[in-house]
């Protein structure tokens, strides 16, 4: 892949301009309110921009009959969306962001959901740096991470929307992308400086100010200092503490300062201890369904594989107001490629040990410079992915809110995951491997078939054809590395268009 070097810049425009080409298509075509909590974000701008102060929170704000049948009816211009107002707690960088171009636009909801669109671009440019500062020489993985984020249709749904999501997303990059570049500047480096880390704290000082799925970015930044203080100090007999301690005021004071005139206000308003309103908040959204209830109703195997299930749809995309299905012979096939992407990683894994945080390092003083450097980068991925997955487990704990794109604040990190799980999926000798093993599973899918008489034809199909596809690269991998590689992104953009236009729009409208 090393024609890829030479036209990235080019691939990467291609993947922004088709992106912001798609996301204006769903921010237009996509019926008004058929993005979840659009009603509740759009009128806590309306709010600020009415009374010039944020709103509060209060009981009846989730007025959870009268969303059911608003959004039954596909929110009919009779029924206004006035009294749904459940985001009120939000803190409020987004909507000071979106206030002037409600100002401007006399409170058009399309140019507050191209702000988010404008917003998601960003955030491609961001994750293909982050990627490129790790993987300077592996152009195909930086592409693949921006095309990933670009293309996953569910994604580019809620980025052309009104919702603080894509401004939390973007700060949490930038904060990533911060600490990445932090990590690999040693001690004679001009990077690492105490500017470096106070920029790193004022991004993270914003990240508290726009959304608190987003506070992944707190532990970015821990694990960043303190892993450029060890292995910069690795060689001292005794570290200074006290360089740690001034390293981390330096990157968590700034935040800390910006956040905190709102996390009093909220204490002042909500009470102690609940400075973000959240507390407040589940206090607020009665009716919404409970995790203890659904134990109580379905059992821990109900519960378990309704969220299984429902997360890998609402994942790739499951649109409106949670509601309206893609195919299940579509969700089939995104299985198959996520499988495969998935061994490939596995395979990955065991294959080049280097890549793993502990793994050993030898070789020369530089090279085990760029080998520590590296191992650094791949932990802050592997915090920001590992944190946000434990907000979501988190959040089910209390709440049934299956959704997958409670995974986004960390699609970086994961389009990372599969692209390099493809690229390895296609290597050869992989490819024998997984082909065989598809082909095992279409044989016993057919014998099943036989003996009950009763068919599987579709993953059947998938399975065959699949052992079919990765059996031809094992012929092709050498003169298509290139294009067989970006095949899925490329197939994922045109499966978009097809989810706007034959499933969202007829479904909602």
């Amino acid at each position: 892949m090393t024609k890829t070097r030479n036209v990235a810049p080019l691939l990467l425009a291609a993947v922004v301009l088709v992106y912001v080409a798609i996301g204006t298509l769903y921010a237009v075509y996509t019926p008004a309110w058929q993005v979840p909590d659009e009603p509740a974000h759009y009128n806590y701008v309306r709010a600020l921009a009415e009374t010039g102060r944020f709103p509060v929170l209060e009981m009846g704000d989730y007025p959870h009959e009268y969303l059911e049948e608003i959004k039954a009816l596909r929110f009919p211009p009779e029924l206004s969306i006035a009294p749904i107002r459940y985001e009120s707690h939000q803190p409020p960088l987004y909507y000071l962001l979106a206030l002037p171009l409600y100002g401007l636009s006399g409170g058009q909801l399309l140019v507050l959901r191209l702000l988010s669109v404008v917003l998601g671009a960003a955030l491609l440019l961001v994750g293909y740096h982050i990627m490129r500062l790790i993987f300077p020489q592996r152009p195909e993985l930086p592409l693949a991470t921006a095309a990933f984020a670009a293309f996953v249709p569910m994604h580019v749904a809620m980025t052309a929307g009104v919702d603080n999501d894509t401004l939390a997303e973007l700060l949490l990059a930038i904060v990533a992308l911060l600490a990445v570049r932090y990590v690999a500047s040693g001690p004679g480096s001009r990077r690492g400086t105490t500017r470096d880390l106070l920029l790193m704290g004022v991004v993270l000082g914003l990240v508290l100010l726009t959304k608190t799925t987003a506070y992944g970015a707190v532990p970015v930044v821990l694990v960043a200092v303190v892993w450029r203080w060890y292995h910069s100090t690795r060689q001292a007999a005794l570290r200074p503490f006290r360089a740690l301690g001034w390293q981390l005021l330096a990157s968590m004071g700034p935040a800390l300062l910006i956040a905190l005139p709102w996390y009093v206000r909220n204490t002042l308003v909500y009470g102690w201890p609940d400075f973000t309103g959240l507390l407040w908040h589940d206090a607020v959204v009665l009716g919404q369904p409970r995790s203890a209830e659904w134990i109580a109703r379905y059992g821990w195997g109900g519960l378990l594989s309704r969220f299984a299930e429902f997360s890998f749809k609402s994942f790739w995309g499951v649109f409106g107001w949670m509601g309206v299905f893609l195919d299940n012979r579509i969700y089939l096939a995104l299985a198959l490629f996520t499988g495969l992407a998935m061994a490939g990683l596995i395979a990955l894994l065991l294959r080049r040990r280097w890549f793993l945080p502990w793994a050993r390092a030898g070789g020369r003083a530089q090279t085990q410079t760029r080998t520590v450097a590296r191992r650094g980068q791949v932990l802050v991925l592997a915090v920001w992915l590992g944190w946000t997955l434990l907000q979501y487990l988190a959040y089910n704990v209390t709440f049934v809110q299956h959704q997958g794109r409670y995974l986004f604040p960390a699609l970086i990190p994961i389009g990372l995951a599969f692209g390099l799980g493809w690229r390895e999926a296609l290597r050869p000798r992989v490819s024998g491997w997984l082909a065989s093993l598809l082909l095992l599973v279409a044989g016993g899918l057919a014998i099943g078939g036989l003996v009950a008489g009763d068919w599987s034809t579709w993953p059947l199909l998938l399975a065959a054809a699949g052992a079919l596809g990765l059996f031809a690269v094992r012929w092709l991998h050498r003169g298509l590395a290139g294009p067989l590689f970006g095949l899925p992104f490329a197939a994922l953009a045109v499966f978009d268009v097809w989810s706007l236009f034959a499933v969202i729009v007829p479904a909602l409208t």
